[in-house]
């Protein structure tokens, strides 16, 4: 039975070492990849040692150009009974990332669906705040303007108290900084807020405080690298 693997990548630069053995294996020898973009895959499988020379590899990309032609590839592998190979852009594919459609259709055309461990840096930040474990929910990303974004924020702290949830949201690396002035403009002192940037990379940064404690400290310059930020108790 053709199997599809929803092999997760790293989610920082220089970090092939947070990946286990076992997917790399597996990565090495696939011909087939559903990929987010073809040409962070084709740079990750390449480092990964793939058994064949990657111009022999089809990379098919989800949702761009053709709508259609990442489900055609994968049709086509699976009746040809070819194994194929889920990549995210960074981390975990189904999670933040489109390629849910694929393995939705996986489940219709009855195969194996097999995910595989990797880095998550939802769970990461979740994991590191010290905020509920037990119920969280995650928002994808909130309004990019200043007015907005304080709306949304105040928005997803109510729910944090009401329902006893942690909340979760990303934004774009260049947006960070503003995003951090902005909540501590806006939430309330007793919120507690968390900043989790390039988690597993060289610049790694945590950190979880109420917003009465931000404001006490010094406020940190975000670089522009990947984030995830949580709205909670503490």
């Amino acid at each position: 039975m053709p199997t599809l693997y929803l092999l997760p990548c790293p989610i920082a630069e220089n970090a092939m070492h947070t990946l286990p053995p076992y997917v790399l294996e597996i990565a090495r020898r696939l011909e087939v990849f559903i990929v987010e973009r073809a040409k962070t895959a084709r740079h990750f499988i390449k480092a990964c040692g793939p058994e064949k020379p990657l111009q022999e590899l089809i990379f098919a990309e989800i949702g761009k150009h053709n709508a259609g032609e990442a489900p055609a590839v994968f049709r086509e592998a699976i009746r040809a009974g070819k194994d194929v190979g889920l990549l995210s852009e960074a981390g975990c594919p189904g999670v933040a990332d489109p390629g849910a459609e694929i393995v939705a259709l996986a489940h219709r055309e009855g195969v194996r669906v097999v995910p595989m461990v990797g880095p998550s840096s939802l769970l990461l930040a979740l994991m590191a705040s010290g905020m509920n474990g037990q119920q969280f929910a995650f928002h994808g990303y909130l309004s990019p303007k200043r007015p907005e974004l304080a709306r949304d924020l105040r928005r997803l702290e109510n729910l944090a108290r009401q329902q006893h949830q942690t909340q979760l949201f990303i934004e774009t690396p260049y947006r960070s900084q503003m995003v951090l002035e902005v909540a501590l403009e806006s939430l309330s002192p007793e919120t507690g807020f968390a900043v989790a940037q390039d988690l597993t990379g060289a610049g790694e940064f945590i950190r979880a405080l109420s917003v009465r404690d931000w404001k006490k400290a010094q406020t940190p310059e975000l670089e522009k690298a990947p984030t995830v930020f949580l709205i909670g108790k503490l």
